[in-house]
């Protein structure tokens, strides 16, 4: 089953990849000839998975979906959320930087509570829907703390820093084949991926 998924990051296609088995073929942006950055502009996660899942529906008329993550943070009113990729002033994706602002926010703070959020837009052609498309979201949470200093060196983000329930090491020291079992985005990929099979949709 080949999906078009609304990414170019090599860490998320990666991911996905791993999650979601042999079954499935990701193609990523840059396989159907899509070379946008797709502005990211939503007030919330839900919004900005949309914009880019419709982006790709809209202009390469294939169903596809797209994700958004956001990491919320207790102590600080659930930032950088939305703003998780770009949390650092005058930054894209700068993982260093955002988890010193981040350790910078917190400070001595103690409580330290926090989540992951992952949600999945998925656009499908649907010939009978009034605009000629369907579109479901799947959504996956992970609960933990954030640490005081960094540990850890796979991963990527804040993975580092964020220590998941029931656990007493990073995400970045469990290591992938950990953390794509418990994930915030391995629990909604699965959601995503058993709609699809139990629908048998070909994206």
């Amino acid at each position: 089953m080949k999906i078009v998924f609304a990414t170019n990051n090599k860490n998320k296609l990666d991911e996905i990849r791993e999650i979601l088995g042999h079954g499935f073929e990701i193609m990523s942006l840059k396989d159907i000839g899509c070379t946008a950055d797709i502005p990211e502009t939503g007030n919330t996660l839900d919004e900005n998975a949309l914009l880019k899942a419709q982006y790709v529906f809209d202009n390469y008329g294939v169903s596809c979906f797209a994700d958004d993550t956001g990491l919320e943070v207790d102590a600080l009113n659930g930032d950088p959320g939305v703003h998780s990729a770009r949390y650092a002033e005058g930054t894209d994706h700068n993982s260093e930087a955002n988890m010193a602002k981040l350790l910078h926010e917190l400070g001595e703070n103690n409580n330290r509570r926090a989540r992951f959020r992952t949600v999945i837009a998925l656009i499908i052609k649907d010939e009978q829907a009034a605009n000629g498309s369907r579109v479901l979201f799947f959504e996956g949470e992970i609960k933990g703390h954030i640490a005081r200093e960094k540990h850890g060196n796979e991963g990527f983000g804040y993975d580092p820093l964020f220590i998941p329930e029931d656990y007493e090491k990073s995400f970045a020291e469990l290591g992938m084949d950990v953390k794509n079992k418990i994930s915030h985005r391995s629990r909604a990929v699965l959601k995503l991926s058993e709609y699809l099979k139990s629908n048998n949709l070909h994206i």
